[in-house]
């Protein structure tokens, strides 16, 4: 079975291979310290269930937050990027594991494949050295989900479903992928994120069964509403032929995917 319940932004619970995960934790109240929150979690982080593993995608704030992993159990395993694993290590955080691109990790029988994103993981010139993003593909022999973390549309942004499922006769079950909004004045935007239109594409090109779209209501950005996105999504799946494919979960609310053919 494979469930994914949305707790905002890029923050989901996927429930595969009887195991949960939780992508990118942060249950702050602000971003930043300045931007405020626009919508609750889903769950309250101590409503969370059982937990078998954490994905971190990269260390920006939004993707990371030391309140959010000091709250949950160091029991847990944290797969990250070679580097920001690293670091969380030296920060105490023992339980933090290295996956790279090209990596697979294993919880249980649920293979956890790791990619690269294109996405700058860091923000100064003295931070290059996170400046790795993974995004990931979880499978288990009967089920797959591929979360993107933050990522642009790229030729190769396919390559972990194609490598590791299309090559063996399997299609994507679920594609779970960001969707942002810049304003026209913002053309760099589009170089380490995904619009909705970009999502949609990508979706096509997955040729996943489903597409759930995060990283849309939980915070007002400088240059965008929490809303934006999601809003724009809404208006071009008026009319597209995947329509029914696109699943928008509202906070706290849960996909459970279909059982395929007869």
């Amino acid at each position: 079975m494979l469930r994914v319940t949305t707790l905002v932004t890029q923050r989901l619970l996927i429930e595969i291979g009887g195991k949960c995960l939780i992508t990118d934790p942060n249950f702050d109240m602000t971003l930043g310290k300045f931007l405020p929150r626009v919508s609750a979690p889903g769950i309250a982080l101590d409503a969370l269930p059982k937990l078998d593993a954490i994905l971190l995608t990269h260390a920006h704030a939004d993707h990371l937050s030391f309140d959010s992993i000091d709250a949950l159990s160091a029991d847990i395993p944290l797969f990250a990027p070679p580097a920001i694993a690293k670091w969380l290590s030296k920060q105490g955080y023992r339980h933090a594991v290295a996956v790279a691109p090209g990596q697979t990790a294993e919880v249980d029988g649920v293979k956890i494949r790791a990619g690269s994103a294109t996405h700058k993981g860091n923000r100064y010139g003295v931070d290059r050295w996170r400046s790795a993003a993974n995004m990931y593909l979880v499978e288990t022999i009967k089920t797959s989900c591929f979360f993107a973390g933050d990522t642009a549309l790229t030729p190769d942004t396919t390559h972990l479903v194609e490598d590791h499922l299309a090559a063996n006769g399997r299609s994507l079950d679920l594609a779970l992928l960001p969707i942002g909004h810049a304003p026209w004045w913002k053309p760099g935007f589009r170089k380490g994120h995904l619009t909705s239109a970009d999502a949609l594409t990508l979706f096509e090109r997955l040729k996943a069964r489903y597409f759930i779209p995060y990283h849309w209501g939980t915070f007002n950005h400088v240059t965008s509403t929490a809303f934006d996105a999601i809003d724009r999504l809404r208006a071009t799946l008026q009319d597209h032929p995947l329509h029914p494919a696109v699943k928008i979960l509202e906070p706290g609310t849960t996909f459970v995917l279909p059982t395929a053919g007869p």
